[in-house]
């Protein structure tokens, strides 16, 4: 019954879709899509950036991370690396930094 409704339900669109009429495009409203367009934008960047300024950022834990590798006292962090231009590529896998 099912397989009967679904090829039913197709055979309806094919045949609706093909008796249907192409209209020439028109453009009228030439300031109506932009003006959706940058409220939208506006709305889309105060939702997402009110959502990154409320992150806490990183937070340590104390005692989370296992004893240093070496025997001095410093702190693990990332470089940031460049390409043979000068161009930021990314950040390198965590080092642990002697003071």
């Amino acid at each position: 019954m099912k397989k009967t409704l679904f090829a039913l339900a197709a055979a309806a669109t094919i045949g609706l879709g093909a008796l249907a009429a192409p209209q020439p495009a028109q453009a009228r409203c030439f300031g109506c899509a932009v003006g959706a367009g940058v409220i939208g934008g506006l709305a889309a960047g105060a939702i997402i950036g009110s959502a990154i300024a409320s992150h806490p950022g990183y937070v340590y834990y104390e005692g989370y991370d296992g004893p240093p590798p070496v025997a001095c006292d410093g702190y693990w962090a990332r470089r940031r690396m460049y390409d043979a231009y000068g161009n930021f590529v990314g950040w390198s896998r965590p080092h642990w930094f002697c003071r």
